[in-house]
């Protein structure tokens, strides 16, 4: 499957959810009840997914049809186990590289990051189940194919991931621009994990607290930031100098 799709109406969104779909994103309306969408909620708190409760206008754009107050995207990636990551890639590589992406939210900047990460040997992208940007068909397109090459991750929170990294011995880097450390002072040749923020907000607070150390890119102009997706390319490949 090479496209997000789009199912809806509340029947079909419980099917999809009892066969196992790789389920996105869900879209409900607010203030919606009934019997039918009470039996949705039960299987809604069986797993932690990524749901929005969203005007009915809303829904009347992502669905032409009878949507019932709900629609879901099926993504078009499954998306890997951290732990079986993490673990494979240990016992083939000395000094692998992942990249953990704290609610990143514009799906291009997501596929423009993990077509950077393929090209420069990033072995996974992690990404938390909610508040980060779906895996749309846009992502795909921006990512050329990128996205079906490189595991794709998915955590409840990015501090999971973290910790886990660190537990197996790999360093955790933040970009931040709350640092005097550049990048280039950085050792990036050992066993890397590279952490990238929101395009407004950064990374999060008490995600920076727990991260062994912070780098950042030097700004030479008067614009305070880069395009986030930019700045992933130029600490990647700063990894893959050092690494060369």
């Amino acid at each position: 499957m090479t496209d997000t799709t789009t199912i809806f109406g509340i029947r079909a969104v419980i099917e999809a959810l009892q066969n196992n779909k790789t389920i996105d994103k869900i879209f409900i309306q607010k203030g919606l009840s009934g019997h039918l969408f009470q039996e949705l909620q039960q299987h809604l708190k069986q797993e932690s997914y990524n749901i929005s409760y969203v005007p009915v206008e809303k829904l009347n754009r992502l669905a032409k049809g009878n949507h019932q107050g709900v629609v879901a995207k099926i993504s078009p990636v499954e998306f890997a186990s951290l732990e079986e990551v993490v673990s494979q890639t240990l016992e083939k590589k000395t000094s692998p590289l992942f990249l953990l992406l704290d609610q990143i939210d514009d799906v291009r900047n997501f596929g423009a990051i993990i077509r950077t990460a393929e090209c420069c040997g990033v072995d996974g992208i992690i990404i938390q189940k909610k508040g980060g940007a779906p895996v749309t068909a846009d992502t795909v397109k921006t990512s050329a194919g990128a996205i079906f090459k490189v595991p794709i991750i998915k955590v409840d929170h990015i501090k999971d991931a973290i910790y886990y990294m660190q537990s197996s011995d790999i360093k955790v880097v933040a970009a931040t621009e709350k640092t005097d450390d550049l990048i280039y002072s950085k050792d990036l040749s050992q066993p890397l994990a590279l952490v990238m923020g929101n395009e407004g907000k950064g990374i999060s607070p008490s995600v920076l607290k727990i991260v062994d150390e912070k780098a950042k890119l030097p700004l030479m102009g008067t614009i305070g930031s880069l395009n986030v997706s930019v700045a992933c390319g130029a600490f990647l490949y700063e990894v893959v100098r050092q690494r060369l």
